[in-house]
C-alpha cells in the first residue's frame, strides 16, 4: 500500500470521526476462561485459542503463553503496524525493520516473596532497527509519530484508569 491508497482509506473515517467523535469510540474486549486441569486461561483472540500460565519463574511449566510476554508482543505487534502505517503515510523509504522489546520483571513481587519488590514490569526497552536511508531528521520524525500513535505503547505509559468487578 502506498501513502495514496492508505490515505483514501482512512479519509472517509476521519472526516466521520471530525463530525460524529461518538463514531470514533469502539471498544475492544478480550475473553478468557479458565481452566479445569490446570492453572491457565483459555484466551480467544478471534484467530486461535490461546492458553497462557504461569512463567517457569512463578513454577510454571514453559509450555502455556507467558502474559507477560503477550504484552511485549502486543507492543512489537502494534509498534510495527504504527510504524508501517507512518512510515507509508509519510512516503518514508523503509526497507527491512525489526523490532524487539524487552521487560525487566522481578518475580520477587509476582510471588509475594518481597513486599519492596514491583508486581509487574520494572522497565520496558522498545527496539527498533530500521533498513533506510533517509536523514536523521526523517528518523526523528518516524520515531516520534511511531510512538505518539502507537495504542499500546500509549496505554502503558499513560496508564488507563482500570476497574476490576465480579459477577456470581
Amino acid at each position: 500500500m502506498d501513502a495514496t491508497a492508505l490515505k483514501a482509506l482512512q479519509a472517509p473515517l476521519k472526516e466521520a470521526y471530525r463530525d460524529n467523535a461518538a463514531k470514533a469510540l469502539v471498544t475492544l474486549r478480550a475473553r478468557g476462561t479458565l481452566d479445569d486441569q490446570s492453572i491457565a486461561c483459555k484466551v480467544e483472540t478471534g484467530r486461535a485459542l490461546a492458553v497462557a500460565g504461569l512463567h517457569p519463574a512463578t513454577g510454571g511449566s514453559g509450555l502455556e503463553l507467558c502474559s507477560g510476554d503477550m504484552l511485549l508482543e502486543a507492543l512489537v505487534a502494534c509498534a510495527g503496524v504504527t510504524l508501517k502505517a507512518v512510515a507509508t503515510a509519510l512516503e518514508f523509504k523503509l526497507g527491512n525493520a525489526t523490532l524487539e522489546a524487552e521487560g525487566d520483571l522481578d518475580f520477587r513481587g509476582t510471588l509475594g516473596v518481597a513486599r519492596d519488590a514491583p508486581v509487574g514490569f520494572r522497565e520496558i526497552r522498545l527496539k527498533f532497527d530500521l533498513d533506510t536511508d533517509e536523514p536523521r531528521e526523517r528518523i526523528d520524525s518516524l520515531m516520534k509519530l511511531t510512538e505518539r500513535y502507537c495504542v499500546v505503547f500509549q496505554t502503558i505509559n499513560n496508564k488507563p484508569a482500570l476497574s476490576v468487578s465480579a459477577g456470581r
